[in-house]
């Protein structure tokens, strides 16, 4: 009778084993890669024309460099080169290479 009981408890631990092995195949949710595709697929911001609220959508820029790029370009005319946005307080050389991609004039 335990030989049965060992015999069917293996058997059952196999099969236990054996769905766990499938479920670590199942795909992964890919919640990453569709972050990842809806920054890719983010229009550009043309900073010549975005208002705060817009400029706000780019990598490091809150509300306060937001309000410095609209000012700036009120005191200094339209920007002519993407460059142009390290003349704003506030706006250094890592925050352009982040969103240097997604800025257009």
């Amino acid at each position: 009778m335990k030989f049965v009981l060992s015999l069917v408890s293996i058997i059952m631990l196999s099969f236990g084993t054996s769905s766990l092995a499938f479920a670590a195949d199942a795909p992964a949710t890919n919640a990453p890669v569709a972050k990842v595709e809806a920054a890719a697929t983010q229009e550009a911001i043309n900073i010549n024309t975005a208002d705060v609220e817009e400029l706000t959508k780019l990598k490091g820029i809150g509300v306060k460099k937001a309000e410095a790029i609209v000012a700036w370009r009120k005191e200094n005319g339209n920007f002519k080169t993407v460059d142009q946005l390290l003349d704003v307080k506030g706006i250094g050389e890592a925050t352009l290479a982040q969103n240097r991609e997604n800025i257009r004039i």
